[in-house]
């Protein structure tokens, strides 16, 4: 079984938030399972933000996108590709 995940770390999440949902919006057919964090709540509201992604498809797609957020200002990006072996199930 393979899993890739995207990680996205904002540091000035309101000023790249918008520019990182215009990017994911055009990539959404790739992304399975979306996470977003943030510290804060009404008016204590945290200007970091990070995002995970459980991305599936292509992984030359899941390349390409992780290097078009990555153009965004204030990003820290990374695209993990986790695998385990599969055992056969004795029956």
């Amino acid at each position: 079984m393979k899993k890739s995940v995207l990680l996205i770390l904002m540091g000035k999440r309101k000023e790249s938030a918008v520019k990182v949902q215009s990017i994911l919006t055009g990539w959404g057919c790739i992304i399975k399972t979306r996470l977003g964090i943030h510290d804060g709540v009404l008016d204590d509201c945290s200007d970091n933000g990070l995002l995970i992604l459980e991305l599936v498809g292509d992984a030359a797609k899941h390349t390409e996108l992780a290097d078009r957020i990555k153009m965004v200002e204030g990003i820290s990006v990374k695209l993990v590709e986790l695998s385990v072996e599969e055992t056969e199930k004795e029956g």
